[in-house]
């Protein structure tokens, strides 16, 4: 059976946990800044845990995580 290719964009995005899960990081911190308050940028700073609705689908795009 051929190799599976992981999809660049997604190994960019997100690495794995030691227990398995995915991290990424919070969207909204780009631009358009000056609206947003100073507790909510710090907030977007720290990276979270994937919802489980999604892991699975991305699991399949990062098959060797």
């Amino acid at each position: 059976m051929p190799k599976i290719k992981t999809k660049r964009a997604a190994a960019k995005r997100f690495k794995a946990t030691a227990s398995g899960s995915l991290k990424r990081n919070k969207a909204y911190k780009r631009h358009i800044l000056t609206k947003k308050t100073t507790k909510n940028k710090r907030n977007l700073r720290h990276a979270t845990i994937m919802d489980k609705t999604n892991e699975k689908n991305m699991k399949k795009v990062l098959p060797y995580l």
